[in-house]
């Protein structure tokens, strides 16, 4: 980590290998933005430093207002990072500079003038990413009360214009990608939910109108955060955009204790100047590098039964779907939802985690024993925090679910959320999937979470239900360290850093329409890589959308991320089958590119039917043209490739034709898909040796 402090200007700056940070101390001990963008000395810094904002009137901000973290408290008229009650009502903070330590990470210490608070700002870079976040201390003898603890906020420079790129959608249509002119106001991204949710993402880019995919400036930050979360871009009338964000939202608030600590989550900021691509790739590396547990490793390909079963689920349909699966090259086989308790609906059974013994005779052995025969491994899924009200465990503990006395208890999807902050609740849940995994010898794990929280009140139950659901994870993983876990929310529900740093893949949609899944992947994209996206193929016509699609064409949108497989394997064709294998065997052939190279986005697929992902890992590099149904006539534009050698050249394997780099770079590739429907092609090539 490169930090550097100038103590006569108070200002410290952190560099990257292609950015600079810094932020200082103005005279009243406030931290203050200086830059953000590209890299920059520390002399130059101070230069910046100096500069000061003119004060127009008394209605505005009379002092540079660029904070780095900002609160309650004199002519501050902005949103507030920060906002504490002190026990007499004050909220306003005043602080004095308490010290700095950059022996590791930079943390800059903060004390309140009067009361008994003390922040830390934490300063960290993990490559080209910094990681910021606070912990707060009480070292009062009376109660704070924390009205909004964000992790950070973010400044960019002035220009004439900005956009902001985001997420939205719903479930079965997550990760829309939306990229819209910033208004002069605020503009408030938010989960209310309890989940980061399958509405938006917690993170954000902004770039001033002119970045393209492959070039321009471009400033993103996510947010390490699985539950509510909040993150507000406000554009001044004078032109100075700056963004705060954190978890919880409006009306939750929390109380901190004498001698208690309350830390946020890491709010991750990144520039570029390589435009949005440049930005996606720099993130899938951070991601890669700093958050995923295994990220090294190759994610298998996975067969589940849900869609080929159902809610009917057992011994025998189980065991011929799996010798199926591993004719056609699957490596782990998942039973999906109704292996337990009186679960042969939605509406019973969940929350008892006891084999049904009525599907599965002899309990979970012998068809764990067959899968492990036939070289896959056994995965299982589970819904640890969530119980049906017709069930055992609701029956015995009604007290454990989210509730308000004298309120109706809300249920959606026929369930009541477990409140994981009551820790006798988080260690029931560890016990039983702990006992679970280490009985049967279960390799995988797909966690789902499949309803919003109702009923939480303004309490610390946003923070600590999240919290333990991480601890029983940590916790899980620790006890089985070959464990893998899915995480799942209803599909793409709980699509953000803090959980991926927990689990090994993300289960992007429930909806595995393959023309529908295009926009999910390429949302799903910006942010995070390929590696850590699930992505199965499913019977034609779709189950969800009754759209009908070339087997081909399923696989090679699949393709694009971890391959799985999620049909009804008994009614596929013995054609279908034998092509079956011989995709999957050709994508465990291209994978490690996949799952570990670089991408490019060569295409919108907002704006383009045709569009392709492009990888490259050292000399290989695939590329997956996907094309949707297209109104006859249209002309269609095939887009050209990126990151590739201009004076190399580059053997097509399957036609073996030689292509040059400089070529591919302005042409691309010959491409010829024929009729108007739906037709993709994979390309793979390799760099000639000079």
């Amino acid at each position: 980590m490169s930090v550097e402090f100038d103590a006569d200007h108070r200002l410290w700056l952190l560099r990257t290998r292609e950015s600079a940070y810094a932020f200082r101390l103005d005279e009243a001990d406030r931290p203050r933005h200086v830059h953000w963008g590209p890299p920059l000395t520390l002399e130059q810094a101070t230069q910046i430093a100096r500069r000061a904002n003119p004060v127009d009137s008394s209605f505005d901000e009379p002092y540079d207002d660029r904070a780095e973290l900002a609160t309650e408290g004199g002519a501050f008229f902005g949103v507030a990072g920060l906002s504490v009650r002190f026990a007499d009502g004050t909220q306003a903070v005043e602080w004095a500079y308490a010290g700095h330590d950059a022996s590791d990470d930079l943390v800059v210490r903060l004390a309140d003038r009067h009361y008994g608070l003390v922040a830390e700002l934490h300063y960290g870079l993990r490559g080209d990413v910094v990681q910021r976040h606070v912990v707060l201390h009480n070292t009062g003898t009376e109660p704070i009360c924390l009205l909004r603890t964000d992790s950070a906020a973010w400044t960019l420079p002035r220009r004439d214009a900005y956009r902001v790129s985001h997420t939205t959608g719903a479930w079965s249509a997550e990760a829309g990608l939306l990229r819209e002119n910033l208004p002069v106001g605020e503009t408030t991204l938010t989960s209310r939910r309890g989940v980061s949710s399958h509405q938006a993402q917690p993170w954000v880019l902004l770039d001033d109108g002119t970045a393209t995919e492959t070039r321009g400036e471009v400033w993103s930050s996510a947010l390490a955060w699985s539950g509510s979360w909040r993150i507000t871009v406000e554009r001044s009338h004078t032109g100075r955009v700056t963004w705060t964000g954190g978890f919880g939202h409006e009306g939750v608030q929390w109380r901190l204790e004498p001698g208690g600590t309350w830390e946020t989550p890491v709010f991750a900021g990144l520039y570029t100047a390589d435009g949005f691509g440049g930005a996606s790739r720099k993130w899938h590396t951070y991601v890669r590098e700093h958050v995923q547990p295994h990220a090294g490793e190759l994610r298998p390909v996975v067969y589940n039964s849900w869609e080929a079963t159902g809610w009917d689920v057992d011994e025998a349909g189980q065991l011929k779907l799996a010798a199926i699966a591993a004719e056609a090259g699957a490596e782990l086989f998942v039973v999906d939802d109704g292996w337990f308790g009186a679960r042969t609906g939605d509406t019973a059974g969940l929350g008892d985690w006891t084999v049904n013994r009525s599907r599965f005779p002899s309990g979970l052995g012998p068809l764990v024993a067959e899968v492990h025969r036939l070289g896959m491994g056994f995965g299982l899924w589970v819904e640890p925090e969530m119980v049906n009200p017709d069930s055992e465990l609701y029956r015995a503990h009604p007290d454990w679910v989210l509730h308000m006395p004298h309120r109706e208890r809300t249920t959606l999807r026929n369930q009541l959320v477990l409140d994981f902050g009551r820790p006798e609740v988080a260690d029931w849940a560890h016990k039983w999937l702990h006992g679970l995994v280490a009985e049967h010898g279960i390799d995988y794990l797909k966690w789902d979470m499949n309803r919003a929280f109702t009923e939480a009140g303004p309490s610390r139950i946003w923070v600590d239900h999240v919290r333990a659901v991480y601890g029983v994870l940590d916790r899980l993983r620790a006890d089985h360290p070959a464990l893998r876990i899915q995480a799942c929310a209803g599909g793409g529900g709980r699509t953000d850093l803090g959980i991926l740093a927990r689990t090994d893949e993300i289960w992007a949609s429930d909806n595995t329409d393959a023309a529908d899944r295009v926009k999910i992947q390429h949302g799903f994209s910006q942010l995070l890589p390929a590696g850590a996206m699930a992505a199965w193929v499913t019977d034609s016509p779709n189950p969800l959308t009754g759209r009908e699609a070339p087997l081909e064409f399923r696989f090679h949108v699949a393709m694009a991320g971890v391959l799985g497989l999620g049909g009804d394997l008994t009614k596929w064709t013995a054609d279908e089958l034998r092509r079956t294998a011989e995709l999957v065997a050709l994508y465990k052939e291209i994978r490690p590119v996949v799952q570990h190279g670089e991408a490019h986005r060569l295409a919108d697929p907002a704006v383009s039917p045709l569009t392709a992902t492009q990888f490259v890992l050292g000399e290989d590099v695939v590329v997956l043209f996907v094309r949707r149904p297209h109104d006859h006539g249209r002309p269609i534009v095939t887009p050209v490739l990126h990151g590739l050698d201009p004076a190399a050249r580059y053997r097509d394997a399957e036609t073996g034709c030689v292509h040059h780099g400089a070529v591919l770079l302005t042409h691309g590739l010959p491409l010829e898909l024929p009729g108007t429907g739906p037709a993709s092609r994979l390309v793979r090539l390799r760099r000639e040796p000079r």
